[in-house]
Order: C-alpha cells, then sequence, then structure tokens
C-alpha cells in the first residue's frame, strides 16, 4: 500500500507532489509519519515534506473529531453508555490512566491520530484538548519520520 501511495505522489508534475503527500498524509494509518517519509523519498525537500504531511494528517482528524463530536452531542443526551468492543476498552483504559496527552503521543503506536482522536472525544475528553494534543502529536511524529527518512536518503548516497 505505501509503495502505491508513493507511487502516487511521485507520478504527479514536480510542482504539484506536495499536494499528493498532503492526500496521502489524511489517509488513516499513513498519517503524518508515513505521509513524511513518502514526501522525502520522491524527492521533495524535507521541511516541505514533513509540513505538508502533518497539515493533511491534522486537516483528516479534525474530520474525525468534528464529526464525533457532534455525534456524540446527539446521540448520548439521555442515555447510558453501551459496553465497549476489546478495541475500544484498550483505548479506554490508556485514556483513564494517561489522559488526552498521553493516548494523543503514544497514540499513533496502536492506531491512526483519527481514530485514537475521534475515541477521545466519544469518551468524552474535551474536544478542543484532543485538538491541540493531537496536532502536538502529529507534529512530533511526522517530524520524526520525515528527519529519519531524510537521514537515511542521505547516509545512502
Amino acid at each position: 500500500m505505501i509503495e502505491s501511495l508513493q507511487s502516487f505522489a511521485a507520478s504527479l508534475p514536480a510542482t504539484l507532489q506536495w499536494i499528493g503527500v498532503l492526500l496521502v498524509a489524511a489517509i488513516p494509518f499513513v498519517d503524518s509519519y508515513f505521509g513524511a517519509v513518502i514526501g522525502v523519498v520522491i524527492g521533495l525537500n524535507p521541511v516541505l515534506a514533513i509540513s505538508v504531511a502533518v497539515v493533511g494528517n491534522v486537516l483528516s482528524m479534525l474530520i474525525f473529531v468534528f464529526g464525533t463530536h457532534k455525534v456524540r452531542s446527539k446521540v448520548s443526551i439521555g442515555k447510558a453508555e453501551k459496553e465497549l468492543t476489546p478495541r475500544r476498552q484498550k483505548i479506554r483504559t490508556a485514556f483513564d490512566k494517561y489522559g488526552v496527552a498521553g493516548v494523543s503521543l503514544v497514540g499513533p503506536v496502536i492506531l491512526p491520530s483519527q481514530f485514537t482522536s475521534a475515541a477521545m472525544v466519544s469518551f468524552g475528553a474535551p474536544k478542543n484538548a484532543v485538538i491541540l494534543w493531537q496536532v502536538i502529536a502529529i507534529i512530533i511524529w511526522g517530524t520524526a519520520f520525515g528527519v529519519a527518512a531524510s537521514l537515511g536518503i542521505s547516509l545512502a548516497r
């Protein structure tokens, strides 16, 4: 899948490849970290690759957060919470233990930022806190992977 996404971004004209990276980074499980790597590998300036990967991931995450918040607001009025699936229980346990900041920073190891942020909002976490910490986490993860890819490419030369 990553190779296909890389081929997609690389197939665009050089002046539009950044748009391809932005779109690719908006896909759950690709996120800013693999988006930044794809951008660096296809030859974008690392700063540009990381920046557009972060923007694509943030835009996608915001759609999930606002959508989940809207649904939760309408559905949860006067209703008891239902039993969680094992995967959601795992996120809930981490959320209860580490809070919004901890889950946001470590969450990408378990699930994409879009799913992690939506889950936290569905648990009742403040929407703005989730957005803030998810943006911080997306920047950190995207930068770390983008820098690593850039260093790896420069060492391979």
